[in-house]
């Protein structure tokens, strides 16, 4: 056996293909989410061929149910992957379904084509979600750890080059050619990304699943009780970031949609589409990562050592000041006035900042304290904490309707409640994450298969 207490510097041999796959199929998520909020509101069509437009609660409410499955399906892949099929085999059974919704989207525009869609992309999306970022952390042992941090930084730099060349591309191709062409192209970027999944097939680490007894022993086991406790309860915290941040797509974009979204720098002016403003967002991760990772964190633990809890409860303050600055132009569109795009630039600036604090760091940090024969379920508690955020979101969408107009639109006071609702949560965060005793988990090569094709039972 190789000497795992040798420190190595080289990245294991799968990386590359998980990467790859990642990108491509981040460019079919977002490039499908991006413009679903405009679609339902002005592309929508009934079997007769005739618009079948929903308004502004309706289509906030179809987004973030939508993203509520997307993200409760993930404890359902995390099953599947640690009880009967590993994690490669799930990946790429569910990459076809996810496939499948994407087909039903571009070939059906209406409201039965997005439900058939959506629901199989919740299902395939969702189910491979906690997977493929605990396939990442599998490919790993003691001698190399000190890459992962490195890696996550990479692997979440992927999905946002996806994500930024989508969210300028498909409302384009929405507003130019239409819904088959712009759910289209997403599409088959997630056939590419299956394709270069199956490709590193032979270069993975695949772990083998636990089993039922071995899963419900580890699960039950004081170990794996704490580990759930603990970390379900920071989840619950940390489902308030969701439900602001994931506003991005729904109530941001129809703000947009009443805003001067002319661009001057001078040299030139554009106006972008009410959809594109959310490219800013992961332009800005590009941008940010690596100010954070290799000059703002080693300067500031210098001075004072940021644990991975500390660096998720600044997030927390930082993601309320975001919404301040979405309150405020809220307020003039109320008076009648037309505020520019640059108050949504300056929010995204900081609610970027947030995400970096919040997304990356819970990443990494639940993967390490997931222990062994639990990553891919941990993972899935992760996401499952998208998935109350956007549950939340559903439900002030449809009965706090003292933050609504006569007419149902959204008000200042919509984003002013949320200020409230996530300094609230940032406050009481704080206690827990001071109570909170930090572990470190690292998968052994004991339980690695040669090839993840072999069939992966115990």
């Amino acid at each position: 056996m190789a000497d795992n207490t040798t420190v190595s510097n080289k990245m294991p041999r799968g990386i590359p293909y998980i990467i790859g796959n990642e990108l491509a199929e981040r460019f079919s998520y977002y490039g499908m989410k991006t413009i679903l909020v405009v679609f339902m509101t002005q592309y929508i069509m009934n079997h007769s061929g005739q618009k079948d437009l929903m308004n502004e609660t309706d289509a906030i409410g179809w987004y973030h149910w939508f993203s509520t499955a997307n993200y409760f399906f993930p404890i359902v892949g995390a099953f599947l992957s640690d009880i009967l099929w590993g994690k490669y085999k799930t990946i790429i059974t569910l990459s076809i379904v996810y496939c499948l919704g994407h087909l039903a989207l571009a070939l059906d525009d209406t409201r039965l084509g997005l439900s058939i869609g959506l629901t199989l992309i919740a299902i395939g999306s969702g189910g491979i979600k906690p997977c493929v970022s605990a396939h990442v952390g599998d490919q790993f042992q003691e001698k190399n750890k000190h890459l992962l941090e490195k890696v996550f930084s990479f692997f979440y730099l992927s999905i946002n080059i996806g994500a930024a060349i989508s969210s300028l591309l498909t409302p384009v191709l929405l507003n130019q050619y239409g819904p088959h062409l712009a759910f289209g192209i997403p599409g088959a970027l997630m056939l590419v990304a299956t394709i270069i999944f199956y490709m590193g097939r032979h270069k993975f680490i695949a772990i083998k699943p636990a089993g039922w007894e071995t899963y419900k022993r580890d699960l039950f086991s004081p170990q794996g009780k704490k580990a759930v406790a603990n970390l379900f309860i920071m989840y619950l915290f940390i489902a308030v970031f969701w439900a602001l941040y994931d506003q991005t797509g729904s109530s941001w974009v129809i703000q947009a949609g009443n805003m001067d979204r002319t661009v001057n720098l001078g040299f030139i002016s554009f106006t972008l589409l009410d959809s594109q403003i959310q490219a800013i967002n992961p332009v800005l991760v590009l941008t940010l990562i690596p100010i954070f990772s290799l000059f703002l964190y080693p300067k500031i633990n210098k001075i004072w050592p940021l644990t991975p809890l500390r660096k998720i409860s600044i997030g927390m303050f930082i993601t309320a000041l975001s919404y301040v600055l979405i309150a405020i132009p809220q307020g003039m569109i109320d008076a009648g006035g037309k505020p520019g795009v640059i108050w949504q630039v300056f929010a995204y600036v900081v609610l970027t900042l947030a995400e970096i604090l919040i997304s990356i760091t819970g990443l990494e940090f639940s993967y390490t304290q997931a222990p062994n024969t639990m990553k891919s379920f941990i993972m899935g508690l992760w996401l499952l904490s998208v998935s109350f955020g956007n549950f939340l979101d559903t439900q002030i969408n449809s009965f706090v309707t003292s933050l609504k107009d006569a007419s149902g639109k959204i008000t200042a006071a919509y984003f002013w409640f949320y200020v409230i609702l996530m300094g609230i949560t940032a406050v009481l965060f704080l206690f827990v994450a001071m109570r909170y005793k930090e572990e470190s988990y690292i998968q052994s090569r004991e339980d690695a298969y040669p090839d993840p094709l072999l069939v992966e039972n115990p």
